[in-house]
């Protein structure tokens, strides 16, 4: 079927190239070009219809093929048909769910202590528990707050490595953080630490093989996820995995917004300072981290490495916390918008207050209309955002949600100290969300994500205060500041927020 499937696709490709050029043909050839194409839309509209979209991506996808003929195809080719992701992903799906079950065995028990840890809560820990794996009591965690404090945090813990040293990112530079990461690994490679990469074959495609290879020779296991060889009628070129994944030794671990690369440290082209936001992790929860990325390996080679050495219960020098920690992964093979669930879950939740950050704010109807019910009950919504763009169409974007954010009572902030970066969620100053996923639809559909889920431990208070911080280095936008911008910014919002089921 899947290949019946690719030659209907390549049959309309090669009608799309023709009817672009269809200008160069005789009157009749082209009469008969442009009926048959219409067929072929009409035929690719109804497989769209078919797959039970989201009606907005659905509506947008039409107007696209319709208003674009030719160009249109080509675009939906490479960003929109999602025919053949959920059946590449099932496999996927299955085995990890099976891996998970069979290394959190104490799941009961960690439900039990999940719904006692903070009284009203109940419901939103029962699909915590359903959706992720468990809490843990018993794991150390700690903000990073940029760039600096981040990499020197990894790249003394590598350099304490013993035995195994996992990463999994959506960008590696080779620049000079990307080089200081590379001579660590070599470094350990050839000591016999079992060194093991997993970078995603869109976000570093610059990655040069010269790198790679350095990598491979002295012993390190590098490999691209999800390469796309034929990006037109390739599947995967849409579904990227966003996650930032180190792990050392089974005991640490780091997750956040950050990739590797000098950008996150101010060296970047278009901004000298770069707010983000990463977490150190310590214990128990570790473990989850660690299977997200066995997982993601085993996906990619075929390899099953669920040995204890990888996943022991046992955590040398760990820190009873005074809250829960709480590993959730999320992506387009699971049956549930995992993350996107869980955000709308601690926003309607919310008692007192919603402070997000994120680089990219482009909310499906759901998560907008939660954020506005909130702001419009009485409760305290923030949004802290960027003022200067790193990507036009995404920041235009994003701005055109706040004229009716600011008449809900959302309160949003634009961040003037450089590029704010960071992706994180509090509610209430007990519940935070710290992690890979932005915003946005592609985070809550397309991506591979990893957020960790913090409960009154001292990190919540950290993010606070982080938060608390930025906003002291931003601008609040108001409703008369959005009014009396210019038709030429409007014009490009509505442009954008068109294009942003898309995005």
């Amino acid at each position: 079927m899947n290949k019946q499937i690719n030659i209907f696709f390549i049959i309309i490709l090669f009608l799309s190239v023709i009817y672009t050029m269809r200008g160069f043909l005789d009157e009749q050839l082209r009469i008969i070009i442009t009926i048959i194409y219409s067929i072929a839309i009409a035929l690719v509209i109804f497989v769209i219809f078919m797959e039970k979209r989201n009606p907005t991506r659905t509506l947008t996808w039409v107007i696209v093929l319709v208003a674009f003929p030719g160009v249109g195809f080509i675009f939906y080719l490479i960003f929109g048909h999602a025919y053949r992701h959920q059946r590449s992903y099932t496999r996927k799906a299955s085995e990890d769910e099976q891996a998970f079950e069979s290394v959190t065995r104490h799941r009961s028990l960690m439900q039990a202590n999940g719904q006692h840890l903070m009284p009203g809560r109940e419901k939103f820990f029962h699909l915590a528990l359903k959706l992720g794996s468990p809490i843990s009591f018993n794991t150390e965690t700690k903000v990073l707050a940029d760039g600096r404090e981040t990499f020197a945090h990894m790249l003394y813990a590598l350099e304490q490595a013993e035995h195994h040293i996992h990463i999994e990112f959506y960008t590696i530079r080779h620049d000079d953080i990307g080089n200081q990461f590379k001579q660590i690994l070599l470094k350990k490679a050839r000591d016999g630490v079992e060194v093991r990469v997993l970078y995603d074959a869109v976000g570093s495609w610059q990655l040069p093989k010269a790198y790679k290879n350095e990598l491979r020779q002295a012993g390190v296991d590098i490999k691209a996820f999800a390469p796309v060889r034929i990006p037109l009628l390739n599947h995967r070129v849409n579904y990227r995995n966003h996650r930032k994944i180190v792990v050392i030794d089974g005991q640490i671990g780091f997750t956040g917004g950050l990739n590797i690369g000098d950008e996150y440290v101010g060296k970047g082209k278009l901004f000298r300072h770069w707010r983000d936001s990463h977490l150190y992790m310590k214990g128990e929860a570790v473990r989850d981290l660690q299977l997200t990325f066995l997982r993601d390996w085993s996906f990619m080679t075929g390899e099953t490495k669920m040995d204890p050495v990888y996943l022991s219960p046992e955590h040398r020098n760990s820190k009873i916390d005074e809250g829960g920690v709480q590993v959730i992964a999320g992506g387009p093979d699971q049956q549930w918008e995992v993350i996107k669930k869980l955000f709308f879950k601690m926003i309607t939740n919310a008692k007192k207050s919603i402070w997000i950050a994120s680089p990219y704010f482009i909310p499906d109807d759901d998560i907008l209309s939660a954020l506005k019910i909130a702001a419009l009950s009485g409760i305290d919504v923030r949004l802290l955002m960027p003022s200067k763009p790193d990507k036009r169409v995404v920041f235009h974007a994003s701005r055109s949600y706040y004229p009716e954010l600011v008449d809900a009572g959302v309160v949003i902030y634009a961040y003037d100290h450089g590029f704010m970066h960071s992706k994180f969620m509090i509610v209430d100053q007990e519940i935070a969300s710290l992690g890979s996923a932005n915003m946005d639809m592609r985070s809550f559909h397309l991506n591979f994500e990893v957020n960790v889920f913090l409960y009154e431990t001292s990190s919540v208070s950290r993010l606070v205060s982080d938060y608390v911080l930025d906003m002291e280095h931003s601008s609040v936008i108001s409703a008369e500041a959005l009014k009396k911008r210019p038709f030429r910014s409007r014009m490009m919002e509505s442009f954008s927020r068109l294009l942003s089921p898309l995005l």
